[in-house]
């Protein structure tokens, strides 16, 4: 009513007239769906403040947790043909097997006494060697023998110059005598011819003493020849002093020439014997590697080559082997935006594909057919897809349950929710709503992550 007017309307007084009000009244179903309604949003607004893990979820697969537990391609080392296959793929092969054998196809190793001629030429090689080396040490004593003789020329050829000069000063000192006696007769020549002009003497006693001086002049000229004779071998031995000694030198020279020349050739041996001894390793190793071996212990997974007869090139991929029992490990992928929230020793759950499982990832007491495990290793650097490996190794903490399936194989599927700290639920819808990454909490690090 509107209440216009200034009489009032008893309100009262009408219901009571009306019987038809008194009828009117609330339906019960209508009552029962408030009642649950109001439940329900009391429930839904208690359950906000309930406990919820927060966590961080990434998907990956299983792998190995070292390099040589995981998948490898066996590679062989020198290019061949297939001869003989001697597995199928899916067997166990343990290390040192034979997986396949494989024959030459290179002309340079096709003669099969190879080995037994490089080996001859190695010998014929040495035997040079060894002959230079004879020539080395025979010009060694040769060179020791001319300078010896040098030495002992030398003091001939000196003793002869000595004995020259003695000589000359003897000669030079007859020389002087026969001088003399030559002037003695000549003065005495000329008193006697004096003396016959005044008759003091006979003309027999004047020929006596021109006798005397010529057989004295006859002395002087004999005696100035032979001092001229001494001179000339004065010389002579002197000449003949430096030709000994340019002699010698002149066969020293070429003794030392011939061997340098063996020591050239020796070492330039030394060097192609090196080659050969080598070329034969290369040559034994080389056949070694016409049969191919199994590495580890493993299974065959696939072979990638097929066939008799087919060329193989150096360092080509044969076959996959997968190594016996490897320490399993989980590659799992998360954002960059999680990754500070994230350090070794983390705990994570993991459920596998195949393995039924039913996930609570904020109440990982309440999940199903899930498996811990714990973050090992953090990559330093981005995948291609720009997400972040994590590699997670098992964690059985005691409980028997938590062991990871044995009938797991490399390259499953993984979803795996790294565990971080406690909030109300409210509080991560509020988070996920806005975006934001999950909260940091110091208190549920490991111990070794604290330090």
């Amino acid at each position: 009513m509107l209440n216009i007017s200034h009489q009032r309307v008893n309100i009262p007084a009408i219901e009571n007239e009306v019987n038809s009000l008194n009828t009117l009244h609330s339906p019960k179903t209508a009552k029962i769906v408030y009642r649950w309604i109001l439940g329900i949003v009391v429930v839904m607004v208690l359950a906000m403040f309930l406990p919820w893990q927060q966590n961080i979820n990434g998907k990956g697969y299983v792998t190995a947790l070292t390099p040589q537990d995981r998948p490898q391609n066996i590679q062989n080392a020198v290019a061949g043909q297939i001869q003989k296959w001697l597995v199928r793929e899916g067997d166990f092969v343990k290390k040192g097997d034979t997986l396949l054998i494989i024959s030459e196809i290179k002309d340079d190793y096709f003669d099969p006494q190879i080995l037994v001629r490089t080996q001859e030429q190695i010998q014929a090689k040495q035997d040079a060697i060894n002959a230079y080396q004879a020539k080395i040490k025979a010009s060694d004593n040769q060179i020791t023998a001319l300078r010896q003789g040098l030495q002992l020329s030398l003091e001939k050829t000196r003793n002869k110059l000595l004995q020259a000069r003695l000589k000359v000063r003897s000669d030079s000192a007859d020389l002087i005598a026969v001088n003399r006696n030559f002037q003695v007769a000549k003065e005495r020549l000329d008193r006697g011819e004096s003396m016959y002009k005044d008759g003091t003497i006979s003309l027999i006693d004047l020929e006596t003493r021109r006798l005397k001086f010529q057989e004295d002049q006859a002395k002087l000229v004999s005696q100035n020849q032979k001092l001229g004779i001494s001179r000339n071998e004065l010389i002579n031995a002197r000449i003949e002093v430096s030709s000994v000694e340019a002699d010698y030198q002149k066969e020293i020279a070429k003794g030392f020439s011939d061997r340098s020349s063996a020591l050239s050739s020796l070492a330039e041996g030394e060097s192609e014997l090196s080659k050969l001894r080598n070329k034969y390793e290369n040559i034994r190793i080389r056949r070694d590697q016409y049969v191919v071996h199994a590495p580890q212990d493993g299974y065959i997974v696939k072979t990638l080559k097929a066939g008799l007869g087919e060329t193989i090139k150096e360092g080509e991929s044969i076959v996959t082997l997968q190594p016996n029992q490897p320490e399993l490990a989980v590659e799992l992928y998360i954002k960059a935006m999680d990754l500070s929230l994230i350090a070794p020793g983390r705990h994570v759950r993991l459920e596998f594909d195949g393995w039924p499982a039913l996930q609570f990832s904020g109440w990982p007491g309440t999940s199903v057919g899930t498996f811990g495990g714990t973050v090992a290793i953090i990559d330093r650097v981005n995948s291609k897809n720009g997400e972040y490996r994590l590699l997670i190794k098992p964690n059985h903490e005691g409980n028997e349950n938590e062991i990871w399936p044995e009938q797991l194989r490399i390259g499953s599927g993984v979803n795996g929710f790294v565990m971080l700290k406690d909030v109300p639920i409210w509080w991560e819808i509020w988070r996920q709503l806005n975006g934001f990454p999950p909260d940091y909490l110091e208190d549920i690090l490991p111990k070794e992550e604290k330090k």
